[in-house]
């Protein structure tokens, strides 16, 4: 019976200290609200905010391009600078550099 006396077992042998220890492992691991399951909870809606804050951005981006695009000097301008439009009089030279081309070669 020298197991029993043990001074580091003594303390297990209170039978509320035994189910203390084993609610908080349970708490802790096993439960449907466990720490774990928690932590998980907490990444995704960090995660989740990135995105909200990712779709805010974009969304301020669409809104600056659409006020641009609703006046004629922004549609012109747009024109202009995308699909290269030009007026009927006039002539549009589009200069290119060497280590423009040769990107725009790598790139096909």
């Amino acid at each position: 019976m020298a197991i029993f006396n043990n001074k580091y077992l003594k303390p297990f042998k209170n039978i509320y200290l035994l189910v203390l220890i084993v609610f908080v492992i349970w708490m802790l691991f096993f439960d449907a609200h466990s720490w774990l399951f928690h932590y998980e909870l907490n990444s995704d809606i960090e995660d989740l905010e990135y995105q909200k804050e990712h779709y805010k951005n974009e969304m301020a981006r669409d809104n600056k391009a659409i006020k641009e695009l609703s006046t004629e000097e922004g549609i012109e301008r747009n024109a202009r600078e995308t699909y290269y439009m030009k007026k009927p009089d006039e002539d549009i030279y589009i200069i290119e550099y060497e280590d423009s081309i040769q990107k725009q070669e790598e790139n096909e």
